[in-house]
């Protein structure tokens, strides 16, 4: 197989740290990012200069510019790009504060949008290229307490399918990754919770209660997602959307039957409207 070059955002942990490893294990090269690139001391010793450490801050457009020009200039080439840097913040609607939902959007909107136009002249220069979202199943249905969290990745879902229709004349695929729930730290340490308002205690319960029998199979192994992400790169003609994880197409089908039934159930109405 033809050695490939990767770009990679938030590899400190988690999708980013397996896949990383994993695209270095099979012979490519990787450039790196990450917040604290100490983190990946450890690979550096191991893969030497098939890894390109680079410090970057997603939400910093000149740094993503700089650290996408860097990548190509060092290795030659991109080939894929991995838009995986982002975090989840939990906080009902009313809880949540015009800051947090700025900063929610800035990392896993912007940042991909930045990252992605950094990269598209190096792709189109040489005809061929794979762009990455990791979106989530949070980007294609909707809970209680995430609603900054689904705004962003609703974003970068939409964006992603318009861009998807505006490159592939150049050679350029993009997929949306959309995992369901996996044992990485996204709900842990990398998360971030808003004040908490009393009257909202009854619902968080509730939907900690739906968590935890949505996941009652036990999480996505993180792992073995790096064998899924490698086939949907090396696939001759890669989906616009795949799920990663058993539990997330028994999540998403029946909400997208509801509203099916429910457009044709007001499909009346939408006449009406036209005139």
């Amino acid at each position: 197989m033809t050695q490939r070059t990767w770009f990679i955002t938030g590899t400190s942990r988690g999708f980013g740290r397996e896949w990383t490893t994993a695209a270095l294990e099979r012979g490519d090269r990787v450039a790196a990012t990450a917040r604290d690139v100490t983190a990946l001391d450890d690979l550096a010793d191991r893969f030497g200069d098939a890894l390109l450490p680079i410090e970057l801050d997603v939400t910093d457009r000149d740094a993503d510019f700089a650290a996408v020009q860097q990548a190509a200039a060092h290795f030659g080439r991109l080939d894929v790009i991995v838009n995986n840097a982002g975090y989840g913040h939990f906080g009902m609607v009313e809880e949540l504060s015009e800051a947090e939902y700025r900063e929610q959007i800035e990392t896993n909107v912007f940042g991909a949008i930045w990252v992605t136009q950094a990269a598209l002249p190096v792709l189109r220069a040489q005809g061929a290229g794979h762009i990455i979202q990791v979106s989530s199943i949070g980007g294609v249905t909707a809970f209680a307490n995430l609603s900054a969290y689904h705004a962003s990745k609703w974003a970068l879902e939409g964006f992603s399918q318009a861009l998807s229709q505006e490159v592939a004349e150049f050679g350029i695929s993009v997929t949306l990754i959309e995992p369901g729930g996996f044992a990485t730290d996204w709900a842990g340490p990398s998360s971030r919770h808003a004040d908490p308002h009393p009257a909202y205690d009854a619902a968080r319960e509730r939907r900690a209660r739906q968590r935890a029998a949505a996941n009652a199979a036990g999480p996505g192994d993180p792992r073995a997602s790096a064998a899924a992400l490698l086939a949907v790169v090396d696939a001759a003609e890669p989906p616009l959307r795949v799920f990663f994880g058993a539990s997330a197409m028994s999540i998403v089908r029946p909400d997208y039957e509801s509203r099916l039934a429910g457009w044709e159930k007001w499909d009346d109405v939408a006449r009406l409207a036209q005139g």
